[in-house]
């Protein structure tokens, strides 16, 4: 667990952009509720407008980080082509200013589960995983491939192997176990990218953060910058380290008993665990990117819940 990520407030941004955020809303913004969840340096607020409606707006340019724009331009592009009856929030808006990147949203009157996870709370959301998957395949919007989206972030095993055959990498901060073991973990992930061939639209970061639970028993589920095509099986691989991280029960047993998994190829299953687990592991090396102190940490914390589960598949 990190502490929450402190985010640029509305009331900073250029006056000159929060006038063309209220242009396109049709009113101007009465109060703003800056929101702190997720690992983005921008903004991200609840407006109420003076007329009452609401939205979700977020912003950000490259002062606040380098890499947050592309982000938000991929979000763009995918949340512009979900059908109305996905379980996201809709676009109402996007534009670009002097460097910024806007989105507005409309506003999703719901709040993330609770921390830890409640029982109750987690069994919502993974039924609502199951309908996901199925109204995501076939794949409704154009989107890269799991082998495209994730080039540069799976296959780390592997890099860090040659690293440390090169001598520029002495494995210090590395787990151990996976020390001693690079070599086959590195093996292990090299079948990712047939391991994650599918037609499912997958959103590709699902965490707690990153899930609203509404009033009416709904659950929605927002932010899908990385979103792609893959296995109908990958969004409920990729949540559950930090389900367990965050409180909640072991990894494996809700795998096992998840609709979407009942198919899986346990090989394939294992080369993508492998893939995951050695990109938190890996990233979490690394210094913080700028304006995210806390992403590290929570890499970690991911990568180890992550990697218990891969040793408990491997018997190792």
């Amino acid at each position: 667990m990190t502490e929450p990520l402190t985010r640029m407030p509305w009331t900073a941004l250029p006056r000159d952009l929060t006038a063309a955020v209220e242009a396109r809303l049709g009113a101007p913004v009465a109060a703003a509720d800056d929101q702190s969840g997720g690992f983005s340096p921008g903004v991200a607020a609840r407006l109420t407008l003076t007329d009452g409606r609401r939205a979700f707006v977020k912003a950000v340019s490259p002062a606040q980080n380098p890499d947050s724009p592309h982000i938000h331009r991929a979000e763009v592009r995918i949340a512009a082509g979900l059908p109305e009856d996905v379980p996201a929030p809709r676009l109402l808006h996007s534009f670009e200013r002097d460097g910024w990147v806007v989105l507005a949203f409309e506003d999703v009157p719901g709040r993330t589960p609770a921390q830890p996870w409640d029982p109750e709370e987690l069994r919502r959301v993974l039924d609502a995983m199951t309908g996901l998957a199925a109204r995501l395949t076939p794949s409704p919007v154009r989107a890269p491939s799991a082998a495209e989206r994730l080039a540069e972030s799976f296959g780390c095993w592997a890099r860090l192997a040659a690293d440390r055959d090169a001598g520029t990498d002495d494995l210090r901060g590395l787990d151990p176990w996976a020390a001693e073991h690079l070599d086959e973990l590195a093996a292990l992930e090299s079948r990712w990218p047939e391991a994650l061939t599918g037609g499912t639209l997958a959103h590709c970061d699902l965490r707690a953060d990153n899930v609203l639970l509404t009033g009416d028993g709904g659950v929605v589920f927002v932010d899908w910058p990385w979103a792609c095509t893959s296995t109908p099986w990958f969004d409920l691989l990729c949540m559950l380290p930090s389900v367990t991280m965050q409180g909640g029960p072991e990894p494996e047993g809700l795998f096992a008993g998840h609709p979407v998994a009942r198919d899986a190829d346990p090989a394939a299953v294992d080369a993508a665990l492998a893939a995951l687990t050695g990109m938190f592991l890996t990233q979490a090396r690394h210094p913080a990117p700028p304006g995210l102190p806390t992403l590290r940490a929570f890499q970690r914390a991911q990568g180890e819940a992550a990697l218990a589960w891969l040793r408990s598949r491997l018997r190792a």
